[in-house]
């Protein structure tokens, strides 16, 4: 079966030729259900794989008011779900707010990242001037997948088999309202808790909260800061929460006189605030290194004393720039390119005793958007997969698979004109050992103008895809993903620590 559920009507102007709006980045606009019996599939699907892949992209709909950045697109949650060897497709956009009012003027009524002084109407996130576009993160928790965007959304969930839209969830809303909830936030299955922050410019602070495996908001608190941040990511551990403060943000003294320009500070330490979750209002201990940038973290676990974090990380980051009168389109992709911004993996070791930092490069690969097996998010690992980056493109071309225990990488590129979005870990059932299952990932073909899921075995990605799964159309780039593992797709299970293998 294919259905066409639903097309949204496209008002961007056909002469639009911004990049971020064609080639990899054109957008899609029909919302499919597709069964195995209507996907070509080539390969078997594995009978051994359940639960549901699903990646987040931001679609653009209506022609843009000003400058266009690719983190203004509304959310498209693309997912397919897996269960006795056969497959279903599902695209939807998130019904956020914003993505309704403009739906129904038939036309852009916030103006995006690059020019948030031009909004004519409040806004949502850490600016308070921007759409809540809910196009950049996804996770599932207690049953429900959570879509955002990473300067902070409502709490937007959705039903993670039929993409249904359920709406905020009214227990997050009611504790971040407008502040929202950023991306980054992690789950550990150990105990069914999900951790989440936002980053508002007033008070220039970040706020932590804990969701229980119900879903219900165990504790929410305020740790201030010297100014207005802009950070990215968010780690847990098992008995504790790491934040980030990092010299990469709005110059305070323009920010006073309403003008927005991320700027890098080098004479400025990067921090790092570690919290107990037991306690989440005890004293923060903050850690400090060499000034550095860093978007996303493989993992965190605490090991002899100390909290272990690796995370890609760059000694010179590129600030895209806000409301500047330069080429906005070259400043925008010298902050997202990789191999400018020369991105790699390290680890920060932070001593709890000795409140020491030690900073070690573990590969000398351009990568981004690492991550682990979500068994052991927050806990000790061996296995780290990040994306590959095209030089001087925002274009993820392959893959790597990292053994930390013995500094061992492992390739897979997906081929000419070929790029994916964040690939994740899928054990399979009865799995005996951390990498003993597949990694997922959606692949554009733009060569050929098609997509596909691929299917690789975790132990041997160099040999390419056990399975590939078209879908019925070529889907835009995206960035955030997760797996849900079908034992999480009714809700936590903090109990169940023995399906770690």
């Amino acid at each position: 079966m294919l259905t066409i559920e639903n097309e949204e009507t496209c008002t961007i102007a056909p002469d639009n030729m911004s990049p971020f709006l064609t080639g990899a980045f054109k957008p899609n606009f029909k919302e499919y259900t597709a069964t195995s019996d209507s996907l070509q599939i080539t390969g078997e699907i594995p009978s051994d794989l359940h639960g549901v892949y699903v990646r987040n992209t931001h679609n653009q709909v209506h022609e843009p008011l000003g400058k266009y950045h690719p983190f203004d697109g509304d959310g498209m949650l693309h997912a397919m779900y897996f269960e006795h060897g056969r497959a279903e497709y599902r695209n939807r956009f998130v019904h956020t707010t914003g993505f309704l009012a403009e739906k129904g003027a038939g036309k852009s009524l916030w103006p995006g990242i690059l020019e948030p002084d031009q909004r004519a109407f409040r806004g949502w996130g850490a600016i308070g001037a921007m759409k809540d576009n809910a196009g950049t993160d996804v996770i599932c928790h207690a049953g429900k997948l959570l879509a955002t965007m990473s300067q902070g959304s409502e709490p937007w969930r959705l039903d993670p088999i039929t993409l249904e839209n359920l709406g905020p969830d009214p227990r997050l809303a009611r504790i971040v309202g407008y502040d929202g909830i950023a991306g980054e936030f992690k789950v550990d299955t150990h105990t069914g808790d999900m951790i989440f922050l936002n980053y508002p410019e007033n008070p220039p602070c970040i706020n932590v909260g804990i969701a229980d495996a119900n879903g219900n908001v165990r504790d929410y608190r305020r740790i201030d800061l010297p100014s207005a941040r802009w950070p990215h990511d968010l780690g847990i551990t098992e008995n504790f929460i790491i934040v980030h403060d990092l010299p990469l943000f709005f110059d305070p003294e323009l920010l006073a006189q309403g003008k927005r320009e991320l700027k890098f500070f080098p004479n400025l330490p990067s921090r790092f605030g570690i919290i107990p979750r037991a306690d989440l209002h005890a004293e923060v201990q903050w850690f400090e290194s060499e000034p550095v940038f860093i978007l996303h973290s493989a993992n965190y676990y605490e090991q002899n004393g100390t909290v272990v974090m690796d995370s890609c990380v760059s000694f010179d980051p590129k600030g895209p720039g806000v409301s500047e009168t330069e080429d906005h389109n070259a400043r925008i992709m010298a902050h997202l390119d990789k191999h400018e911004t020369k991105t790699r993996l390290h680890r920060f070791v932070f001593d709890l005793t000795s409140g020491a930092t030690s900073l070690t490069k573990l590969s000398d690969e351009i990568v981004e958007f690492p991550v682990c097996a979500n068994h052991v998010k927050g806990y000790p690992y061996q296995f780290a997969y990040a994306s590959l980056f095209e030089p001087g493109q925002w274009l993820m071309n392959g893959l790597m698979k990292f053994d930390l225990s013995n500094a061992t990488t492992n390739l897979y590129e997906y081929g000419e004109q070929c790029y994916g979005g964040e690939v994740h870990f899928a054990a399979r059932k009865n799995s005996t050992a951390e990498d003993d299952g597949y990694l997922i990932v959606f692949v554009q073909d733009l060569k050929n103008d098609k997509s596909e899921c691929q299917i690789l075995d975790a132990q041997a990605i160099e040999q390419g895809p056990v399975c590939r799964i078209q879908l019925p159309e070529r889907i835009q780039t995206g960035t955030h993903a997760c797996w849900v593992e079908g034992h999480r797709l009714e809700g936590e299970q903090p109990s169940i620590k023995a399906r770690s293998v």
